[in-house]
């Protein structure tokens, strides 16, 4: 019976070979008595006693010992073949770029891999010709970060539990594993593509007033990114050209959709207005505020999805909600006493706007029951008492006053008065940047100013706001002598002596501006004061610089004014002349004794010239 034969013991669990061997009784020299031999399994047989003949058949224990001998041979062989095969990390037989890999342990086959690609590495450096449509470009290996990742072949060389069989006789290619950098790849494939290609014109829906109007999709004609990184790859080791294909990418909302979105949406939407209920009343939404409202988003595949944008909602509406809703009002600070005071601030309700958009988007379709309800939420400040009171304010700083002519009652001081109060009481959390302009807003009629002297065009011409600069010039000192960091001003263009050369700015809506950013860890506390002949602005935070000075270089570059006759009338404004020069200012900022910070200002005044409302002399 076959009989499997393991030796002393069994072999391990590895993967070498097991090898079966039957056991077999051996041919002797005479033929058997056949009475004998028609019972092989009798007693003689299984004893060994002699046979009929007298010579005695192999005993079945030297058959089993033959049996296991030629096991061991078998075994030993195959053994020698598998230990052969299986030497080193990486099979034997396995090559790269033709290095010879096999038998070698990783780091070995890394380093032989390496010395390959050092051999290879003027055919690896050289431009790899692409061609993209009808047109054929170069493209530098380097610059799209094509190579072979070394590390990643010799893995791949040495995961060889599918070729078993290769291991003991054979021999087998690795292809190596190339790497690029696709985002880079994909820019230079466009520069090959030139006009050929074209983007995406993705669906939109915009409004004219109240009229929606359309741009219809069209598909991009572009190189697609993966795919052809992966064409790169596969290709660049060959030494051929390479074709990139062009591929024709459609946006997912096509025109039918476009034209079923205004059909459906846009134009039943803005037909009348929505009615916004609340507890507090109602307010009507025209259809003005819901063509600002509606919004046609396009994402990267081009899936057009309309949704209400709360927040346009709510500047469409402007004062309108106020109807509706008590706006929170935040904490504020006053100084009294000589020193600063917390006035509480007041929780308000606004709407919820976390479900205003999806309710309002759901009934713009209708044509009748055009009405939302809308939820009022607590509103907490945005600064409350407890913040404020955490925020280091504690002592003036820096103080700083200009003067002026002709009392209150004149035009130009009342717009000093009216930009100081509005001003006043503002803090500035740290961090945050501080914009006049954006603090005030237009500096109009409306918002109380009036006609005063400005520079317009290099004179003095009448003009709303005159007088703004001079306030502009007193806060821009408070907060350099407070050590804050300038981010905007810009000086007059002539010198006047009531301003200190240099560190003055002027302000005019909307395109000059004076801003600075608050770069401590407190906040600060703008004060501001006038009297009938001065406006004062002070700065209250923590001090953090023992001073801060100025020191002034000569004054250079002198020029004389030139005289100028212009016609009499209401807006001819005299001037008496002023030189022009130019300086520097440096800010000297000290802490614990040393100068911590010097800070460099120049400008360069024009000479103003004499302007004589008259006839010139004949």
């Amino acid at each position: 019976m076959p009989v499997t034969l393991y030796g002393d013991k069994r072999p391990p669990a590895d993967d070498r070979p097991t090898v079966q061997v039957t056991a077999v009784d051996w041919p002797v020299d005479e033929p058997t008595d056949p009475a004998t031999s028609a019972n092989p399994a009798g007693p003689a047989t299984l004893a060994g006693a002699p046979g009929p003949t007298g010579r005695g058949r192999r005993p079945r224990r030297t058959r089993l010992l033959l049996a296991a001998g030629l096991t061991t041979a078998v075994l030993a062989s195959v053994g020698g073949v598998s230990a052969w095969a299986y030497a080193g990390d990486v099979p034997r037989g396995t090559t790269v770029l033709g290095a010879e890999l096999g038998g070698r342990s990783r780091a070995d086959a890394a380093r032989e891999l390496r010395a390959e690609l050092d051999r290879r590495n003027a055919a690896l450096a050289a431009p790899l010709t692409v061609r993209v449509g009808e047109r054929e470009g170069r493209i530098d290996p380097a610059a799209v970060g094509l190579s072979i990742d070394v590390d990643a072949t010799v893995a791949a060389a040495a995961a060889a539990e599918a070729h078993a069989v290769q291991r003991l006789v054979g021999s087998r290619q690795v292809e190596p594993v190339v790497t690029v950098d696709v985002p880079r790849l994909d820019a230079e494939l466009k520069k090959v593509v030139g006009d050929q290609g074209r983007a995406m014109t993705k669906a939109a829906i915009t409004w004219k007033g109240t009229t929606p109007k359309v741009t219809y999709p069209k598909p991009s004609v572009a190189p697609d990114p993966e795919r052809s990184a992966a064409v790169i790859r596969a290709g660049w080791l060959a030494g051929q050209p390479v074709d990139v294909p062009l591929v024709e990418s459609h946006p997912a909302t096509t025109a039918a959709e476009v034209d079923r979105l205004v059909a459906e949406l846009a134009r039943p939407a803005v037909a009348a207005p929505v009615r916004l209920s609340t507890e507090r009343g109602s307010v009507s939404i025209p259809p003005q505020a819901i063509a600002k409202s509606l919004r046609f988003t396009s994402e990267k595949a081009g899936k057009l999805t309309p949704q209400v944008d709360v927040k346009r909602l709510r500047t469409a509406l402007g004062d309108d909600l106020a109807k509706v809703e008590a706006p929170p009002k935040d904490a504020t600070m006053k100084i009294a006493g000589g020193k600063p005071k917390i006035v509480p601030g007041r929780p308000g309700q606004q709407l919820d706007t976390s479900t205003l958009g999806a309710a309002l988007l759901a009934v713009l379709p209708k044509t009748d029951g055009r009405e939302v309800t809308g939820v009022l939420k607590p509103a907490d400040p945005e600064l409350t008492a407890e913040k404020l009171a955490g925020l280091g304010i504690k002592e003036r700083v820096s103080t700083f006053t200009t003067r002026f002519t002709g009392g209150l009652s004149s035009a130009r001081s009342q717009n000093i008065v009216t930009i100081a109060k509005d001003v006043d009481g503002t803090v500035v959390l740290p961090g945050e940047t501080f914009s006049l302009n954006g603090h005030t807003g237009e500096r109009g009629y409306a918002q109380g100013y009036r006609d005063a002297p400005v520079i317009l065009d290099g004179k003095l011409v009448p003009g709303v706001g005159g007088g703004t600069s001079q306030f502009t010039t007193t806060i821009f000192n408070a907060t350099y002598y407070a050590g804050l960091e300038d981010v905007e001003h810009k000086p007059h263009s002539y010198w006047f002596s009531r301003y200190p050369a240099v560190i003055e700015s002027t302000i005019f809506w909307p395109n000059l501006d004076f801003k600075f950013r608050n770069n401590t860890e407190y906040g600060l506390l703008i004060d501001t004061s006038y009297t009938s002949s001065s406006v004062t602005v002070s700065i209250w935070s923590t001090k953090i610089w023992d001073s801060v000075k100025t020191e002034y270089s000569p004054r250079r570059n002198i020029t004389t004014p030139k005289t100028i006759y212009l016609e009499p009338g209401p807006t001819c404004i005299p001037a008496n002349g002023i030189n022009g020069f130019t300086q520097d200012a440096y800010r000297v900022i000290k802490k614990d004794g040393k100068v911590v910070k010097r800070e460099k200002f120049s400008w360069r005044y024009d000479a103003e010239p004499r302007y004589i409302c008259g006839s010139r002399p004949s």
